[in-house]
């Protein structure tokens, strides 16, 4: 038997091993045809979301036009220039090589241990997270097809640099190539929405003091998108405006039991106790 224990006030994280695995099997006994619902609602939004991003993907003239806009306006506005947040991650390896893993590695990793552990223990909170992620993307799907941008990177005469494709870790091919993704599909900063989104699902469905450190993953997924030379300051800006407006037409047309994040919630089941512990 295994416990792991966090020392402090009013934290209870310790749980044998063999607890877990019960509380697990408890917690989805009975619901496989929902998750196969799930997968394949799920499965099917996304492959809809990788082709609609490719509608704009050879618009290389109009994302490259867009994005020297862009920069005008941050000028204009009085924005840190990304580039100045850039220089550390050019100077330091040590940063620039971690940064690049997180920003290849982070985004749909977290996405999805995040969305099993809601869907698994804090089935209204899945829905409302589910809900919110897919308005979301939709939002941002939009924007990519209305608005293609070039990120930072692939302006080098803006003084950018493509940090990933310097230690080669990039995850992108050549700007002119056919693959399966769309490079001019800057604005928003989905990186920076769903890091947002699944960071408040996080503290929402939690009561432990140590849920505010989820906070972390969007603080450090903004520097890391904006450092790495893939996004701009506004691309995370509207991504947090169409979180917060989704969240508004989603309490408002969305039935309340699926709008409702309530930190005390059950997993109901005969015999089962009121509320889980997280595991």
């Amino acid at each position: 038997m295994v416990a792991v224990g966090f020392p402090g006030p009013h934290v209870e994280f310790g749980l044998p091993a063999t607890g877990v695995v019960e509380r697990l099997r408890a917690a989805v006994h009975g619901r496989g045809g929902e998750a196969v619902r799930q997968l394949a609602l799920i499965t099917v939004l996304y492959l809809g979301y990788r082709a609609g991003r490719m509608i704009t993907a050879d618009d290389t003239e109009r994302a490259l036009g867009n994005a020297h806009a862009l920069l005008d306006v941050e000028h204009r506005l009085g924005f840190l220039a990304e580039t100045a947040v850039q220089g550390p991650f050019l100077h330091w390896d040590f940063l620039a090589v971690p940064a690049n893993f997180y920003y290849a590695t982070a985004h749909f990793t977290v996405a999805v241990a995040v969305i099993v552990w809601l869907w698994v223990f804090r089935p209204r909170h899945y829905r409302m997270t589910r809900n919110l992620m897919v308005g979301l993307t939709g939002a941002g799907l939009l924007l990519h097809v209305l608005l293609p941008l070039a990120p930072p990177r692939m302006l080098p005469d803006r003084g950018f640099v493509d940090v990933a494709a310097l230690h080669g870790q990039s995850v992108y091919g050549p700007t002119e190539s056919e693959g399966l993704s769309n490079q001019f599909a800057a604005m928003p900063s989905l990186h920076v929405g769903w890091a947002l989104l699944l960071a408040v699902a996080v503290v929402a469905a939690t009561t432990t003091p140590w849920r505010w450190l989820a906070l972390a993953h969007p603080t450090v997924t903004t520097i890391i998108v904006i450092g790495t030379g893939n996004h701009y300051w506004l691309d995370a800006i509207v991504a947090v405006l169409l979180l917060a407006g989704t969240a508004v037409l989603h309490r408002m047309f969305a039935p309340a039991a699926a709008t409702l994040w309530d930190a005390n919630e059950a997993v109901a089941r005969p015999g089962s106790p009121a509320r889980l512990p997280i595991p």
